[in-house]
């Protein structure tokens, strides 16, 4: 019982671990969702163009879980958020600076 309880602890532990391995990209993606929530209140964005840019934003945190589950997150991986962040940051900024407005 007692080898039981301290195996799970070691996992729990570890898995804690590994959710902690990408800070930068996390908060990344912390900001980005918040651009587009402000895009979208101050009618930059429209509906279809914020739920477009949340769907990427929601395949990032999936590419990232993956990366995250072997509890170590390879240079190669690393690169591969970095580059979808900065495509998702693109594809924010020029949906907020089209002339597409929210319909009133």
């Amino acid at each position: 019982m007692k080898n039981l309880l301290l195996i799970s602890i070691l996992f729990v532990g570890s898995a804690s671990y590994a959710q902690e391995a990408t800070p930068k990209v996390d908060a990344r993606e912390k900001e980005q969702r918040a651009r587009i929530k402000q895009g979208r209140a101050d009618g930059e964005l429209t509906k279809n163009e914020s739920s477009k840019l949340n769907a990427q934003q929601r395949h990032i945190h999936r590419t990232e879980r993956r990366a995250k589950a072997d509890g170590t997150v390879t240079r190669r991986e690393r690169k591969k958020l970095n580059r979808e962040q900065n495509r998702a940051s693109r594809n924010i900024r020029r949906q907020k600076l089209d002339r597409k407005t929210k319909s009133i």
